[in-house]
């Protein structure tokens, strides 16, 4: 019988996608600068509008599977009211975001169709 749990072998790594809205971009601004200066991530672009899956203006900071233990705590304790969204990278970027999310404070309803499935182009 196949084992019927996912192999954690397959995660090359992961993405936090921070929202904000206007009002609250200093703080998603203070965040982003206190990962880049405590953290081995790597900050992604601003996106002021809804792009992709994300229904909120957001920014994505990537980081390696060795950095979860270290990241993840620290944004559950200062992500200041902020919805986070992590997920890991398994090359299927659909189940990684409908079904592997880790959110931390209010969830939001992502744009799945926006996603490929599996490794099929995007």
């Amino acid at each position: 019988m196949a084992d019927p749990f996912a192999d954690t072998a397959g995660i090359a790594g992961y993405h936090a996608h921070v929202y904000y809205e206007p009002a609250t971009r200093p703080v998603a601004e203070r965040l982003r600068q206190a990962m880049g200066e405590r953290f081995a991530v790597t900050l992604g672009r601003w996106h002021d509008q809804p792009i992709g899956p994300h229904p909120r203006s957001m920014y994505q900071v990537a980081f390696d599977v060795a950095e979860f233990p270290r990241l993840v705590p620290w944004l559950m304790l200062n992500r200041a009211g902020l919805s986070v969204l992590v997920h890991p990278r398994t090359g299927d970027d659909y189940e990684d975001h409908a079904r592997f999310p880790l959110w931390l404070g209010t969830p939001l309803p992502l744009r799945l169709e926006a996603l490929r499935r599996g490794g099929d182009p995007a």
